[in-house]
This record gives C-alpha cells, structure tokens and sequence, in this order.
C-alpha cells in the first residue's frame, strides 16, 4: 500500500531535518510544506494537529506530533 506522507517543518528545525533524513533513508517520497514561508500552510498545521511546533508528519489521516521514529515505524510498515 502506497503512503501519503506530508511534513510541515521550518528551516531551523534540526528535529525537522532528522525525520526528513528518516524518510529518505526509508526510501519514502514526502510532500514538505514549510509554515515560515506562508500563513496559510501555518494555519493548515494547527488545524490537522492542534500544534504551533514542528515538526508534524501525516502518514495518510494519522498525525504525528514530532520525530517520532517508532510511530513512524509502525505507520510505514504494510502490516
């Protein structure tokens, strides 16, 4: 099954830049949408996660509130 990943970072972000590394490393393909450079993405990431802070990734409908390998873990793996 093919997964939908969307991370929403900042630049400085180096925990941005560990879950980015993650998913290359996975072999992952990720949409990055960047909440410095526009409001709106900004707004977009409060509305999925109900947080300020980055990073987010979006594994299909499931939420991950920082680098979370583990959970990333489980929610990339075909089962």
């Amino acid at each position: 099954m093919e997964k939908h990943v969307i991370i929403y970072t900042e630049t400085t972000c180096p925990f941005c830049l560990q879950a980015k590394e993650y998913l290359r490393e996975k072999g992952f393909e990720y949409q990055e949408k960047r909440v410095e450079e526009d409001h709106e993405v900004r707004e977009e990431l409060i509305d999925v996660s109900g947080q300020q802070g980055v990073p987010v990734i979006v594994v299909n409908d499931e939420v991950v509130i920082g680098y979370n390998q583990t959970m990333l873990d489980t929610l990339l793996t075909d089962n």
